[in-house]
């Protein structure tokens, strides 16, 4: 195996790149003799800068394109940032490695100009810009003095909008991409997950590939990480079920603590003035347990776009996490999570969030 040549695919952008070559350099530190080549392609979302994301009617937008090579046998895997990857995987696909994660909130970057101020510091009509709706679900709510206006492009040409013009006050960002992108410093402050519950994903890696590939899937699967696998299906089941998208703000917070599992969820309108926000726990087996069964997508339908190589992982964290995540949704859904929903998909539509 060593001596194949595997050929990964990912975007352009550079943070993209940065992400891939990390997974290369561990890859390669698994099998010193390895060949890696790195095919890089532009997706829907690079190519869409005219409208937010939410606007776009599509799905998979920065996945499609790789996800569509892989299945053509041009590469054997993709590295996706997990947030950016829908609930439901093309058939024949599958999640088999996700790897540590990073830290999953949002961070506040001020321009110049403001730096050592706090959101709630910023003079009324200050504009912050997010691509996010989730974020501006939340953060209107609580500072309703600011404007928020959607910002596109890849993190270097977000940065220079900010620093470049006077247009934004602020902009937030995922903490995960500023720090892998080496800009720590300019982080302002990280917003705490009481003000801003992440994307589901947030700040993990997906590897990607065949289902069928049982060579690729053995290839990658030493870059699970344990707890960010069973935090992320938990997430993902919780998207599922829901059945939301970009186009709708939901957010989730999860931890372990002690072999319990726990989950904050989240979905709101897209000013903020309704929401459901709930928290759920499960206990984890005992790590002790070896008995390791594989999931059958098919009799547990909430596991069907968060498949694992979980060879490494007993199925029992992974059906207490997607199950968790079902439950929780369940939970809101029953409380009127999908009017809340539906509003918001209306006020999207209906809105005139112009993209800078």
């Amino acid at each position: 195996m060593d001596n194949k040549l595997i050929k990964v695919g990912t975007r352009k952008s550079q943070l993209a790149m940065i992400q891939t070559n990390w997974v290369v350099q561990e890859l390669k530190k698994l099998h010193h003799d390895l060949r890696i080549e790195i095919i890089q392609m532009s997706t829907i979302g690079d190519k869409i800068l005219d409208k937010s994301l939410s606007k776009t009617g599509e799905k998979s937008l920065f996945t499609k394109e790789l996800e569509d090579a892989l299945l053509a046998h041009k590469v054997d895997l993709v590295v996706n940032s997990l947030k950016d990857m829908p609930s439901t995987l093309p058939t024949n696909l599958t999640i088999s490695a996700v790897s540590k994660r990073e830290d999953p909130r949002d961070a506040v970057i001020m321009h110049p100009t403001n730096k050592g101020k706090t959101l709630k510091e910023l003079s009324t009509g200050s504009v912050v810009g997010t691509s996010s709706l989730r974020r501006i679900a939340q953060l209107k709510k609580l500072f309703p003095h600011l404007k928020f206006k959607s910002i596109r492009g890849n993190l270097n040409t977000r940065l220079h909008k900010l620093d470049s013009a006077d247009t934004f006050s602020a902009i937030i960002l995922a903490v995960a991409g500023v720090k892998r992108m080496g800009w720590s410093e300019r982080i302002s402050y990280i917003l705490p997950t009481d003000q801003c519950l992440y994307a589901i994903g947030q700040g993990a890696l997906a590897i990607e590939t065949r289902a069928d590939d049982a060579q690729s899937i053995k290839f990658v699967e030493e870059l699970h990480d344990r707890d960010t696998v069973i935090r992320t299906v938990a997430e993902r089941a919780f998207l599922k079920t829901l059945g939301g998208g970009c186009s709708v703000p939901q957010a989730v917070h999860t931890w372990i603590d002690d072999s319990q599992l726990y989950m904050t969820g989240g979905v709101f309108n897209l000013n903020g003035s309704r929401s459901l926000i709930e928290t759920m726990q499960t206990q984890l087996p005992n790590q002790e347990a070896s008995v390791i069964e594989p999931v059958d997508p098919d009799t547990c339908c909430e596991f069907a776009s968060i498949t694992t190589s979980h060879k490494l992982l007993d199925a029992g964290f992974l059906k207490a996490a997607g199950h968790l995540g079902r439950d929780l949704a369940l939970l809101l859904l029953k409380k009127g999570a999908r009017d809340i929903l539906d509003e918001a998909r209306q006020q999207n539509l209906a809105n005139e969030n112009d993209v800078v």
